[in-house]
This record gives C-alpha cells, structure tokens and sequence, in this order.
C-alpha cells in the first residue's frame, strides 16, 4: 500500500472538502480507494488466519463509503477525511465486534471489539462479564493486552485529541442501573461500549513488515471480540 499517497490525498481533501475540487481530483481518489481495498483483502487473509470467521469476506463488505450523509449534520462537507475498513463476521454494518483499521493524516489507528451496543445487548454484555468476571480478566488484563490497549477510561478519542491507547469510548460516571455499586470490578460495567485502541504514527505504513505488525494487534484483541460476539450473537 502506498500509504504517503492516501494521506497526501486525504490532506488535501481536508484542505479542499468540495465537489468541484473532487471532481477535479476524481481519478486519484480512484487510484487511492483501489489501492486501500487491495490492502484489506491482503488485511483480511491475514487475520482468517486466526479467525477464520472473517474468511469469507471481502473488502468490499468492510469498507466505508467515502462520501459523508450530511443529512442531519451540520457540518456539511461532502467527503470523509480518511479511509476505514471494519473486518467482522457480519460485515461493516454488523454489531458484531471486529477489527479495525482507520488511515487519516496525524490519525491513524487499529481497533478491536464492538463500538455503541444497544443498550439491551450492552446490558447483556454487563451481566456476561459479571458472571464470567475470571474469562473476561483473560481476555482483557493479560500483559499483551494492557500494553497495546491499557485499562478502561486510560485513553481518549475526540476530535480533538487521541491518545496513544485506550479500551472504552465512553463511560459512565456512576455504576448502571439495577447492577451493584459495590462490585469489586465495576470499571467493566461503567463502560457504554467494549472497543480498544491503538494509534500509530504515518509512518507506520511504510515498513514492509507493517501487515504482519497490525494482524499481531489485531490477535490480541481477537478473545475481546470472541467474548462480546458470543452474547451479541443471541440478538442475531
């Protein structure tokens, strides 16, 4: 993947967020998109490797649309300012949890899990971990894990800043409803979501061994998945 090539793009598209300019610019948006999707199908037989539930997918059901639904937001640039692929059993619109990967300029970053449950599958997550508190320790608390994600609440993703790692978008300040104050690992149950992240610099993408590196990251973040999708499939 020509990684200095997408970014270059997706800056300049950040510089000009219009149609005349795109259409100007229609043919390298093109180049860079193929180049991207090859990447994910190479991505996707990567991590089959380890998860062979994502082998029947292409990029195709992975990749985002480049071109924003400005509907019902006020912000009312056409175009997206990167790329993002999300490589799940069910494909990109699917709750399930999954992998992944997000190019944009100062930006870049893997992820794992699952991002904004309903708050019935969210519940049910809650009184998994409860009743299985010594598997998803496992599966979150191991030392590969806390060092590429770090413990709930460690990081922030706004659109402002990102920090270098984190597990948990949001959480609340209080324990949730109906489930006890006093439980010794409530941290898990503050959680409104059970997604990890690990951000890397744009330079990241020009090793050769880059590939081999994020299908690692991903690995480690493969029994999280597992864990969520087995209560998010009795919702399927």
């Amino acid at each position: 993947m020509d990684a200095k090539r997408i970014l270059k793009f997706l800056k300049d598209v950040a510089a000009n967020n219009n149609r005349e300019w795109f259409a100007e610019h229609k043919s390298e948006y093109l180049a860079c998109k193929e180049d991207f999707e090859k990447t994910v199908n190479e991505l996707i037989l990567r991590i089959a490797l380890f998860d062979p539930n994502v082998a029947h997918l292409t990029a195709k059901d992975c990749c985002y649309r480049f071109y924003r639904d400005i509907r019902f937001s006020e912000d009312k640039s056409p175009y997206k300012r990167h790329f993002g692929a999300y490589i799940c059993e069910g494909g990109k619109k699917s709750l399930r949890a999954g992998y992944y990967i997000h190019l944009q300029p100062g930006r870049c970053f893997i992820s794992c899990g699952a991002y904004w449950l309903p708050t019935n599958i969210l519940t049910a997550c809650r009184n998994d971990i409860m009743a299985n508190i010594g598997d998803w320790r496992k599966c979150v608390e191991n030392g590969q894990f806390v060092k590429l994600y770090g413990y709930p609440a460690e990081g922030v993703m706004t659109d402002e800043e990102l920090s270098p790692k984190g597990f948990g978008l949001a959480h609340l300040k209080t324990c949730p409803k109906d489930f006890p104050r006093d439980y010794e690992f409530v941290q898990y149950l503050r959680m409104k979501d059970y997604a990890v992240w690990h951000r890397v610099d744009d330079d990241f993408f020009d090793d050769g061994k880059w590939l081999d590196d994020v299908s690692k990251m991903f690995k480690v973040g493969k029994s999280l998945n597992y864990f969520v999708n087995a209560v998010i499939a009795d919702y399927e």
